[in-house]
């Protein structure tokens, strides 16, 4: 889902041929790294009635595609390096490759949090790793990919699976909802997708809640509610509050937000993404064409009204507030430790 560079570059590597045999896969949590790798285990292994070679033509009546997607395949060795960090545990990856596969086409092994492995792991991946036996496939993953040796990364194929954007992602969470026979509103699913900040999995755990706490039913509201979320029209009229100067009104709302139920933090990352929206809508003001009526024309009302220079001391007054109210929570939670 929202992959389509990555997924071009393996149609044509496996329609031509030219599979590499190590595979490195990095990106922010919750993007499809490990689906991605069993994907691709599926594809290398591929044996139907029809098709017996390499190929990313997947059905669900492959002759190894229930074991491996189940992580029961006995030539797909899953390890979560988080776990298995040491060099012994790499030996016996590195004893068993030298062995033909027993079932299936090739030996493929995955290497979750890849970047967990300690120094020596990583050495003794090396050898291995530049000369494979030919029936050897690597796949790597890792959310820290600026840990991983240089080494180790010359000697694969890189992936960069990129936040999965907001349009992509409310599209998505609106077919589950069909697929789950549940009633929700298209706001209640922007605020689902903007919330789950292109991960996917934060995405999908947030709708399964919102399911639950709504009954089958779900609207903004009960999102908001959720999420400790405000209301945006009460962010707006907030930021505009904000920006006349009239501290008594800021004060006053943000008591009502934070009674309501809305967290402080939250409310100042909207006000930050609030700024930056109309930035953007004074640099280009074709930029509101996707958002409701109302909202556009405060923006854009706003966006003419405001000057740069404001904006820009906005923003930088937002990030400032946000970092001293974390670490006051930081120093209050050290403070309770002690």
């Amino acid at each position: 889902i929202g992959q389509e560079a990555m997924v071009r570059t393996l149609t044509n590597a496996f329609a031509t041929g030219r599979i590499a045999h190590a595979f490195m896969l990095t990106g922010v949590r919750g993007v499809g790294k490990t689906t991605t790798a069993r994907l691709l285990a599926r594809a290398l292994n591929n044996e139907t009635e029809t098709i017996d070679r390499p190929s990313l033509t997947l059905t669900a009546h492959g002759r190894h595609d229930a074991a491996i997607m189940a992580g029961q395949h006995m030539d797909v060795m899953e390890m979560d390096a988080a776990s298995h960090t040491g060099v012994n545990d790499i030996r016996d990856i590195l004893e068993s490759v030298r062995y033909a596969p027993v079932e299936a086409r090739y030996k493929v092994y995955v290497l979750d949090e890849v970047h967990m492995l300690s120094t020596q792991a990583f050495n003794a991946l090396l050898k291995t790793l530049e000369e494979p036996p030919p029936h050897a496939k690597f796949i790597f993953a890792t959310t820290e990919i600026r840990k991983v040796p240089v080494t180790v990364l010359s000697r694969c194929q890189r992936f960069d699976l990129k936040r999965v954007p907001h349009d992509v992602l409310v599209e998505w969470f609106g077919k589950i909802a069909v697929q789950e026979k549940v009633e929700i509103s298209p706001e209640a699913l922007a605020l689902l997708a903007r919330a789950a900040d292109g991960s996917v999995r934060d995405g999908l755990s947030m709708l399964d809640q919102a399911i639950a706490h709504g009954g089958g039913v779900v609207d903004a509201a009960q999102v908001r509610d959720m999420l400790g979320l405000a209301d945006r029209s009460r962010v707006i009229d907030l930021f505009e509050q904000v920006m006349k100067g009239d501290m008594p009104a800021v004060v006053t709302s943000l008591g009502e937000m934070h009674d309501s139920g809305a967290d402080p933090v939250v409310i100042l990352q909207d006000l930050l993404e609030l700024t930056h929206w109309v930035t953007r809508l004074k640099v280009a003001p074709e930029a509101a064409a996707g958002s409701a009526d109302s909202e556009r024309k405060q923006g854009l009302a706003m966006a003419e009204k405001l000057s740069m220079a404001s904006l820009t001391k906005g923003a930088w007054l937002y990030v400032g507030m946000i970092t001293d109210t974390l670490g006051l929570l930081m120093g209050t939670f050290r403070f309770q430790a002690r």
